[in-house]
């Protein structure tokens, strides 16, 4: 399409905003979710008994685009379906930069009227050369500018993490969950059906946005294999991409057509794809933003030989079993670390073999030098390529509540550690039976710019899939 970047760079970065056709039935949803947009706001509607509500709320209405005395650089169009090719058509000759189309109804109901509608909204737009993001969409979550998807995600503050989703659900929930783990978007676009953009055209922005430093997304399907794996793989070589698939079950792959009016792909083919592309794939949003926290926190390593640190004896053994079940590995360290360890350790209730049974060493946190010297030892040793330590927020949880010093304390040392090790570096903190104080730890943690993980298995199975990344950009 001629001129889609420049165009796309206006519809995505935007100025001016319009939001055409909505209603207080439904809460005037996207002007309010406008309402932390830096620029300009404006409102296209037709109904007389709207536009006394859409004034209490400031925004200056017009009974067309054309009659808008400003450019616009971004649409969202809020109207029924039948409507919708006459919007698209005044987008066009206005013309503006692009236009998100809430919408639904069209190819993914599996009717003829649907799929014509969705045809036609599509021949318009390409002809004109007008970046048509959907239809059946949430459109643009741009948080700098406070252009939001929805009225709970943070504005204000960009991040670093561009995300491409199928579902405006999930562009939604990844933005808001996200956030909450230090996983924070720089642009996200919720695509729904793409039948003018779709994923590759996004993916190609966000390779060369500055804004933007990883990649993920949420992906049904695409129409065009070859285009995707090559924009794909053009990304993947610029900086980290993860894939997040949906649709790779029987059943899901059902749900898939009645959603986007996608062609689902076996997970076979999908997984080659994604791995010879050389990005990262992964199966829930928890993966994603795993995968995501370990790329954003963690200095990149590709040795696969663990340095691990638990609290007590049980715990121990499963944070082996999950980083071993991972693919990754647990040896014995070098003999000079073993003498070293020999001297201070305290093997009553503790071992020292690797992992670290460190929790009477360290006193549960009162021995912060006991603990530098532990890191210091395993940062040194030649058997350890990358480390991870459990926070036991079990036993250290109410200190960290009664007295936050003992936490910030805790912090200083680790981001010591973190800062001049070379070795990839994570930390865990289990939800246990007092989350709402361990979130708020695992809230400090990541402020401090450490990885924190909910589980042994998810730092686990995050760090390898990382390290697999790393190993492809120096193989």
């Amino acid at each position: 399409m001629k001129d889609t970047r420049s165009r796309l760079e206006r519809a995505l970065s935007p100025r001016t905003v319009a939001v055409v056709g909505d209603k207080r039935a439904n809460g005037y949803l996207w002007l309010r979710n406008m309402s932390t947009f830096t620029g300009k706001v404006y409102s296209v509607q037709v109904d007389p008994n709207e536009i006394p509500g859409i004034q209490e709320l400031g925004v200056p209405n017009f009974p067309s685009l054309k009659d808008i005395p400003d450019e616009i650089d971004y649409v969202m169009c809020a109207v029924p379906r039948t409507i919708a090719p006459r919007i698209i058509a005044d987008c066009a000759a206005k013309p503006v930069g692009g236009v998100a189309l809430f919408t639904s109804g069209f190819a993914e109901t599996g009717e003829e009227e649907g799929a014509c509608l969705q045809a036609e909204i599509g021949r318009i737009a390409r002809e004109a050369g007008l970046p048509l993001i959907g239809p059946n969409c949430m459109g643009l979550y741009q948080p700098r500018l406070g252009v939001r998807q929805s009225g709970e995600q943070p504005a204000g503050e960009g991040g670093p993490v561009g995300f491409i989703s199928q579902s405006g659900t999930h562009a939604i929930n990844f933005a808001q969950v996200g956030a909450a783990q230090g996983v924070r978007i720089s642009t996200s676009v919720s695509i729904g059906n793409a039948e003018v953009l779709d994923v590759p055209d996004y993916l190609d922005y966000l390779t060369v946005d500055p804004d933007t430093k990883v990649i993920a997304m949420y992906v049904e399907g695409v129409k065009d294999g070859r285009r995707f794996f090559e924009s794909l793989r053009r990304a993947a070589e610029a900086k980290p991409v993860v894939v997040w698939k949906g649709g790779v079950t029987e059943a899901g792959a059902r749900a898939t057509a009645s959603h986007t009016g996608s062609l689902a792909t076996s997970r076979a083919v999908w997984d080659a794809v994604v791995r010879q592309a050389g990005a990262i794939a992964t199966e829930t949003m928890d993966d994603t933003i795993d995968a995501l926290k370990v790329l954003l926190y963690t200095k990149a390593g590709t040795g696969t030989r663990m340095g691990l640190m638990a609290m007590t004896g049980g715990q121990s053994v499963v944070i082996t079993d999950a980083f071993v079940r991972a693919g990754l590995d647990v040896p014995l360290l070098t003999a000079a670390s073993y003498e070293q360890l020999a001297g201070f350790f305290n093997i009553i209730g503790g071992s020292y073999r690797n992992p670290l049974d460190m929790g009477g060493t360290i006193g549960f946190g009162g021995a912060p030098q006991q603990l530098e010297r532990l890191l210091q030892i395993l940062d040194n040793d030649d058997n350890i390529d990358a480390m991870a330590m459990e926070l036991a927020s079990g036993f250290m949880a109410r200190r960290w509540q009664a007295d936050p010093s003992s936490l910030d304390a805790l912090l200083d040392l680790l981001v010591a550690h973190k800062d001049r090790s070379a070795k990839p570096f994570v930390t865990i903190l289990h939800p246990g039976h007092v989350e709402d104080i361990t979130f708020q730890a695992r809230t400090r943690v990541l402020e401090r710019g450490l990885p924190a993980f909910h589980s042994f298995e998810r730092a686990s199975v995050a760090l390898a899939r990382a390290m697999t990344y790393w190993r492809s950009r120096v193989g």
